[in-house]
């Protein structure tokens, strides 16, 4: 199952391992199962620590449950690991060994004093970029607190169950029996929800916060960008992100960060905020900005309220608080998202394996989307609105060789419609003719660009008409001490370089607006 290199590589990490384990596996006659079974030879193979029992006797097969001798612990796979998850198991089986997580403290006392019982199941793809945070996450919990039961299922491996359970985005999470929450999340998040008062203390450490020279209100390229270039000049830094690395962590593949010949998302996310906490800077994470105060008088400071219930205070402000996927607008999108509208084809597309969907969006994500899913689905029909498709010539070319794949220009998505618990087709308007047509299917996908996150800024900072902030050359806003850079700005072409330039140009901005007042 492992190559040459990662079984030296895993065989590197695995001489971390400090405390024995044994690995259970429940398995049939399936060749999922055989699968499973080699995998857990050859890493039973690479430590003298680890054990391999064959007589599980779990419902789900195959599986297997990773079990540190002496000790009460929930953790199970119902998957084979690879692809993308291949680090969420390895981070796995190190925490079971007894090699401390790279987690802060607080958190790590904050699931150990989880007080109930909380049975997880959560369901990914081994090609889904998003899950493992999630899978890592709550992995992580099961190690920590016994109270804490943990089963990751590979929704590819266990088709029915995906269908019975009505998952139709990836990762989903139950809770219970009940669903918890979809999409990606940090340890932090789901930890917030478990902790009813984590929001009350939370706040009081914002309050308590001493005022900055600049604070950066967003983490992605252009926000850590900005909070370095700050940083350097040696003056009081802080960074207040909902989710560090922003869009870029549902990006998939980067290859015109130059520089950088090729990357994913959330590789390059993390390699931001670890390029932030390199510097002194005070990073701030799961804060959702809400509401800007301007300074009452000029030098005076700036106020952020959060959503959270807390403040903070600086001399000067950076807004970088990024994009978001532009909804369609038509009835049934709400009703069934998660439930067959879907935004994130590397994600979701294993979820839809063998039956019909649709794109909707024409441009390069559009198409890149339609492409991909091809070679998952058993037909994809794309529509865009325009009278031609928008994506570069070699994509259109690539779109047009495969045989599944059905393209409608000219026409306008009316509406997505449904069973009343999933989606079952699209209906659209052939703008040419007028007439209006119905397609079956059981998945959509939305690809139709982005809307910047700045409906909190509404009367405050001017916007332009599509709701962007108006920036000068220095990235300076309407508002004096207030400058923004990245996707949320009118700054044209939308690309990760240019929203790190415009985070050092908006930086450097804001220290020559410190040095002038």
């Amino acid at each position: 199952m492992l190559d040459a290199n990662l079984t030296a590589q895993l065989k590197a990490y695995l001489e971390r391992v400090r405390e024995p384990f044994e690995m259970v596996a429940s398995l049939d006659d399936s060749q999922n199962a055989r699968d499973m079974r080699e995998l857990l030879e050859e890493i039973t193979a690479l430590s003298p620590q680890i054990t391999l029992r064959t007589d599980g006797q779990d419902a789900r097969r195959p599986s297997f449950a990773l079990n540190r001798i002496g000790s009460a612990m929930n953790l199970r796979f119902a998957a084979i690991p690879l692809g993308h998850e291949f680090t969420s198991l390895v981070l796995a089986l190190l925490w079971v060994g007894g090699h401390p997580p790279k987690a802060e403290q607080d958190v790590i006392e904050q699931i150990k004093a989880l007080d109930g019982d909380y049975t997880f199941e959560v369901y990914m793809s081994l090609t889904c970029h998003n899950c493992p945070d999630v899978v890592q996450a709550l992995s992580l919990m099961a190690v920590l607190n016994p109270k804490v039961k943990v089963t990751i299922v590979d929704g590819g491996l266990f088709q029915q169950e995906v269908e019975e359970r009505q998952v139709m985005a990836v990762p989903a999470v139950f809770l219970n029996g009940q669903m918890f929450a979809s999409g990606r999340m940090t340890v932090e998040e789901i930890v917030a929800k478990l902790d009813t008062k984590a929001g009350e203390r939370e706040a009081a450490k914002l309050d308590a916060r001493a005022p900055y020279d600049v604070l950066v209100v967003g983490g992605g390229p252009a926000g850590a960008a900005a909070a370095v270039y700050a940083a350097r000049k040696g003056i009081r830094t802080g960074v207040a992100a909902e989710r560090f690395g922003g869009q870029v962590n549902d990006t998939l593949a980067i290859e015109n960060y130059i520089s950088v010949l090729e990357t994913d998302g959330p590789k390059f996310a993390m390699s931001l905020e670890q390029h932030v906490k390199a510097y002194d800077v005070d990073v701030i994470n799961l804060q959702r900005a809400e509401k800007l105060i301007p300074a009452a008088q000029p030098g005076g400071l700036i106020e952020l309220q959060f959503a959270s219930g807390g403040s903070l205070k600086s001399k000067t402000v950076i807004i970088s608080t990024g994009a978001r996927w532009r909804n369609v607008n038509v009835p049934g999108e709400q009703e069934y998202k998660n439930k067959g509208v879907a935004y994130c084809p590397h994600c979701d597309g294993p979820l839809f394996k063998g039956k019909r969907v649709s794109v909707i969006g024409g441009g390069n994500s559009g198409v890149e989307a339609a492409i991909d899913l091809a070679g998952v689905v058993e037909h994809v029909t794309l529509f865009e609105f325009a009278d031609k498709l928008r994506a570069d010539a070699v994509l259109v070319k690539k779109l047009q060789s495969l045989p599944n794949v059905a393209i409608h220009t000219n026409a306008q998505t009316t509406e997505i419609t449904g069973d009343g618990q999933k989606v079952n087709g699209l209906t659209y308007t052939d703008r040419a003719t007028g007439e209006s047509k119905h397609v079956a299917l059981e998945g959509v996908f939305v690809q139709i660009g982005l809307v910047p996150n700045t409906e909190w800024l509404k009367g405050t900072v001017e916007l332009s008409r599509f709701g962007e902030i108006v920036v000068d050359a220095k990235g300076a806003t309407s508002v004096p001490g207030v400058f923004a850079a990245g996707d949320v700005t009118t700054v044209p072409f939308k690309q990760i370089i240019i929203a790190a330039g415009d985070g050092a140009k908006a930086a450097l901005g804001a220290f020559d607006h410190l040095m002038r007042s």
